[in-house]
This record gives structure tokens, C-alpha cells and sequence, in this order.
């Protein structure tokens, strides 16, 4: 099982020093990537229910300094030569789809094609709002986008008639350097979700949830791949799963759970005032968690 880091691009590290320092020591411990998540804003009137809360709360302050996500990935890529760079996730239907085609196909080629995109739907229907895109039915654009997607980094010459976007023999380079493309992973638990992640995606993203209901739920994904005609077994299982790392024991536990019911891919989140913190507690799951977890 690979192990990713979240970058602290959101909170008191989200800063030039915190995250160099925090990439470079990720790197030089080993771990195999570096991952963002996406909110362009965040409202100070909030009536849309946070999805991975227990009370529907979001956990972040509108006053919270929380960068962008493929500018701090093209950041972080100029600072590191390893460790793979993902989004978990980029919510794919607030954003132009071709413009963020461009930009990730030049973050893969500069990054050395280190790219994994992870695309969701997105939950805050405010910040929707305040980018002048529709919020109903985003999981139709979605569908859409990751398809053109594929088409521009793919095809010599992209054509693609679709319901929201359309173009015709177009240039686009630079193309990726992963080849036939970057991994695209969905996250999502709904029936949707698990659908998409089955017949558009090279794996499931997933959060927060159980072991248990981890393993019901992937081999829903993996009988829509085989409805659609594709391997199952291609699929990515990955989750961003509530692991605390202070509690060494209990994470091995928890992170040895996740690996037997097929994870191959799990992204940990440090939450730490400083780097000092952030040190300690990567230490720890280098030489404590790690070993146990994999052995």
C-alpha cells in the first residue's frame, strides 16, 4: 500500500516556507505523494451540508488561508522529483474543463508525469453560486468533463459533441506524458458516484468511510467496470480515510484493515499548528506506522 500526505495548503502552513518544507521532508521520508484539495471560496452564509462530518458541518474558516489547487501542485512539482502530485479532490464541474485540461497536462509534463487526478462533484452549492456555475445536475457535467478530458489528452486532433461543451479539430499540446493518460480517480459514495468511478475512471477515491463498507461499496464499482465492458481488476481502490496518527496503535490497526480489503493508495491529513508538529507526526508514521502497516 502506497502512503500520500496531504499538503497543508490550507491552515497556518499554507505558506511559500511550510509547504516547501513540509514537501521536501514527505519526499525525503520516503512516502510516495503529495496531495490538495479544491474550495476556490468559502462562505460566510453556509447552508449546504458538508458530506464527511457527522453534523453536516465544514471544517474550514472562510478566514482560513487555503491556496489554489493546481498552482500549489505546479509549486510543489519545481520543489520535489518523486513523489507523485494529486487532487483529492478537484471538483471538476465549477471549473472550465478545457482550460483544466491545459493545466494539468503541463503540470504532468513539468512535474516529470508524476499527475493523479482525482475529480469529485463538489457539495457547496454557495460556491457554485459565486462562480457563476450552475450546481444542478454537476454530476451530468462531470460525466462530460472527464470525457473531454480524455479526448483533449489523447486525440491528435480533438473533436467532441457533447450536451455542455463542443469543439472541432483542435490543437493541444502539450499532451501528457503519461501515457495513454494520467490516472483519473472519482471519489463519491453515491449510486452515481460508484457508477462513474466503475465506467469512467481508473479507480475509486473514496473518505472516510469503513473498511467494511469500503469493500461492499468497490465491488459495486467493479460490477459497473464489468458492465461496461472493462477490467474490474484495473480499478484503483484509494481512500482518505480519519486516521490519528498520535494514536500509533490504533492507526496500524485501522491502516492494516484498509490494506486487506484492497487498498492500494491511502491519503493521510496532518493537522499541526506548526512544523515542528508536522515533523514529529511524519516521523512517526515513517518509522512507527509504516513498518507495521506494510510488514
Amino acid at each position: 500500500m502506497e502512503f500520500g500526505l496531504h499538503l497543508p495548503h490550507v491552515g497556518p502552513l499554507a505558506t511559500r516556507e511550510g509547504i516547501t518544507a513540509f514537501a521536501q521532508l514527505v519526499e525525503e521520508l520516503g512516502f510516495d505523494a503529495l496531495w490538495v484539495s479544491d474550495h476556490i471560496v468559502v462562505p460566510r452564509s453556509l447552508d449546504s451540508r458538508y458530506p464527511y462530518s457527522r453534523d453536516g458541518s465544514f471544517p474550514v474558516s472562510p478566514d482560513v488561508s487555503l491556496m489554489e489547487p493546481i498552482a500549489t501542485l505546479l509549486f510543489v512539482a519545481a520543489i520535489t522529483e518523486r513523489v507523485k502530485l494529486g487532487t483529492t479532490v478537484l471538483v471538476l464541474p465549477m471549473r472550465n474543463p478545457i482550460v483544466t485540461a491545459k493545466q494539468l497536462a503541463s503540470l504532468d509534463v513539468l512535474s516529470n508525469g508524476r499527475l493523479i487526478l482525482g475529480v469529485g462533484t463538489g457539495w457547496m452549492e454557495e460556491e457554485f453560486q459565486m462562480l457563476g456555475v450552475p450546481f444542478k445536475r454537476r454530476g451530468a457535467r462531470t460525466n462530460e468533463y472527464i470525457r473531454l478530458i480524455k479526448a483533449l489528452w489523447t486525440e491528435e486532433n480533438p473533436s467532441f459533441e457533447g450536451e455542455f461543451w463542443q469543439i472541432k479539430d483542435v490543437g493541444f499540446n502539450p499532451k501528457p506524458l503519461q501515457k495513454p493518460h494520467p490516472p483519473i480517480w472519482t471519489g463519491g459514495h453515491s449510486a452515481p458516484a460508484l457508477r462513474r468511478a466503475g465506467r469512467l475512471s481508473d479507480g475509486w477515491h473514496a473518505v472516510g468511510v469503513s473498511p467494511d463498507t469500503l469493500r461492499e461499496q468497490f465491488q459495486e464499482v467493479q460490477r459497473h467496470a464489468e458492465e461496461a465492458g472493462r477490467d474490474p481488476a484495473s480499478l484503483t481502490l484509494s481512500v482518505r480515510p480519519r486516521v490519528r496518527l498520535d494514536d500509533p496503535a490504533k492507526a496500524i490497526e485501522l491502516l492494516r484493515s484498509y490494506r486487506e480489503v484492497g487498498v492500494s493508495h491511502a491519503v493521510l491529513e496532518i493537522s499541526a499548528p506548526d512544523m515542528d508538529r508536522a515533523r514529529s507526526l511524519l516521523e512517526t508514521l515513517a518509522n512507527e506506522i509504516r513498518p507495521q502497516v506494510l510488514a
